[in-house]
């Protein structure tokens, strides 16, 4: 499934980056930059998000605005988690109060498609934390992309994997809290102001970042899944089959048939 889904990241970052940056070179510049340095520091750096968006408000939005200093809080490490295996209900070796904190931290923080999150969950589950490998981590993307609902729900899966079942409720319940603190309760006031110059501004900025993020990711997710020339193939014609405009692939069907292609190959 591995290679499939870097074809689906690969054009969800692309995709994300046509529709906001369009012809504009100064947003183009600003998705390069921010891949670049994903690429490289094979992290995300979420600051560069929000200075994108700052400088998106400052140079669309019509000028300096005056800003109010505000400070983030940071999620400490809590160390390395043994995986859990088979049904259950919960798993050693994790906080769960520090897992929550981190699905919370990387919902708020995620801007443009639902492969946004991509990134920022890499670092954390598999960098920072240590609770996922490289290769459990495809398997959670894997099985967001294939599963009806949105496409976090990738979340629940990694919850699951780092404490069980109990993991899995609360990693859900996290990522989609600032979803309903951001939007569903200010959403009022958002649709009143949607068009300012400056939250507009703010939008285009970070969603640039975002999908240069997203492309980052593809290319660090690249190098531990293409591994051999049967995944060449597959990301390959993965690519044709999704850039192509005759008709539609729906996205399950396409890493359903690469894990089969899988079975099938590599057995």
């Amino acid at each position: 499934m591995g290679p499939a889904v870097l074809a689906i990241v690969a054009i969800a970052a692309y995709k994300l980056a046509r529709a906001t940056n369009k012809s504009d070179p100064l947003l183009w510049l600003i998705a390069a930059g921010v891949c670049a340095v994903t690429a490289i520091a094979r992290t995300e750096i979420v600051w560069l998000f929000i200075a994108a968006g700052i400088f998106g408000l400052v140079y669309y939005g019509g000028g300096l605005p005056r800003l109010r200093s505000s400070g983030a809080a940071g999620i400490a490490p809590s160390g390395l988690a043994a995986t859990v295996k088979g049904f259950a209900l919960t798993g050693p070796g994790s906080a769960l109060g520090s897992m929550g904190l981190f699905f919370v931290k990387a919902s708020a923080f995620t801007f443009g498609s639902g492969l946004a999150i991509v990134p920022f969950l890499h670092q954390g589950l598999v960098h920072d934390h240590h609770w996922l490998t490289e290769q459990q981590f495809v398997d959670a993307v894997a099985m967001g992309l294939i599963s009806p609902g949105p496409v976090v729900i990738m979340a629940t899966f990694a919850g699951y994997l780092v404490y069980g079942i109990l993991g899995a409720l609360v990693a859900t319940a996290a990522v989609f809290l600032p979803v309903y603190l951001f939007v569903i309760v200010p959403g009022r006031a958002l649709r009143r102001h949607g068009d300012h110059l400056r939250l507009q501004g703010f939008i285009k900025g970070a969603t640039a970042g975002a999908a240069g993020a997203i492309a980052g990711a593809a290319i660090v997710i690249g190098e531990q899944v293409i591994t051999r020339p049967g995944s060449v193939i597959i990301a390959a014609v993965a690519l044709a089959l999704l850039l192509q405009r005759k008709a539609k692939v729906p996205e399950p069907a396409l890493v359903a048939v690469a894990a089969l292609v899988g079975i099938l190959a590599f057995s």
